[in-house]
């Protein structure tokens, strides 16, 4: 069952992309890390996805937890991703992170870039 978005939580992700971050942080060894994900200006559609792992939040990030795997979000790239649904999943071609943002008006055809 898919989480959906609230103001509580205001993305949403789902069984398939917390599995995947619970096993990139059992990897790691550190029980600490959240995937990061964050909103930047540049792609091929005026603003990219960034993933990575990170141990810390600071105060301008929420961070949200979804079957038992932590999401940390900054408020600026929070405002850009309200009602987004994380998910992972794997194909033929690629294993990825993938967003479905409502925001989006146009996106790239790789998916890591979009247009608001």
């Amino acid at each position: 069952m898919n989480h959906i978005a609230t103001e509580a939580q205001p993305v949403s992700m789902t069984a398939s992309a917390a599995a995947k971050v619970n096993k990139l942080v059992a990897g790691e060894g550190n029980p600490n890390l959240m995937l990061r994900l964050a909103v930047s200006g540049g792609g091929c559609s005026g603003f990219s996805y960034g993933f990575s792992l990170d141990d810390a939040a600071t105060a301008d990030d929420k961070v949200l937890e979804f079957h038992g795997a932590k999401l940390v979000i900054d408020d600026v790239s929070l405002d850009l991703l309200k009602g987004s649904e994380i998910d992972y999943a794997e194909d033929l071609l690629a294993s990825s992170f993938r967003i479905t943002n409502p925001n989006a008006k146009s996106t790239c055809g790789c998916g890591t870039s979009f247009a608001v």
